[in-house]
């Protein structure tokens, strides 16, 4: 079974980068600069290196009408750029990270639920979606809780 994972566009996030710090601070955001690991960027599905510069803000990644709508904070990379899709294989924002796969129906309701240890996340991502009930799966970094990542089916 192929699957597709998909970062979040770029565009949607242009007009921060923009903003100054008080404009930032009006929508609940700030800007940081990445000291070391942890500044997983959700655009370019990859960790910024030290000294990059990032948006930390409130992002609602499931934007459904059923109680499973879900917000979180998320980073993304002033320098980043819309990641190519990755086709049957993980980002490298998953690498070194448990990952909480949560696996939605096409309501947006939960059906299935899955624990990745590093280096586990493709095996568990094909064991979610061979469940016919599942749709798509949203990856969140299992520690922090926020999301990561949106995986579907693909079809060459």
């Amino acid at each position: 079974m192929a699957y597709k994972v998909s970062g979040l566009a770029r565009e949607d996030f242009a007009e921060l980068f923009a903003m100054g710090d008080a404009e930032l601070a009006e929508r609940n955001a700030c800007r940081v600069r990445a000291t070391g690991d942890g500044f997983p960027c959700r655009v370019s599905l990859k960790d910024a290196e030290a000294g990059d510069m990032l948006i930390l803000l409130h992002h609602v990644s499931h934007d459904v009408a059923t109680p499973y709508r879900s917000s979180y904070a998320i980073y993304v990379n002033e320098s980043s750029r819309d990641a190519a899709p990755y086709v049957d294989t993980t980002p490298p924002v998953f690498e070194g990270r448990p990952i909480a796969l949560r696996g939605f129906d096409a309501d947006g309701m939960l059906k299935a639920a899955s624990l990745a240890a590093p280096g586990q996340a493709d095996a568990k991502i094909r064991e979610v979606l061979a469940n016919p009930e599942i749709a798509y799966i949203h990856a969140h970094n299992a520690a922090h809780g926020c999301y990561s990542a949106r995986i579907d089916r693909y079809d060459d």
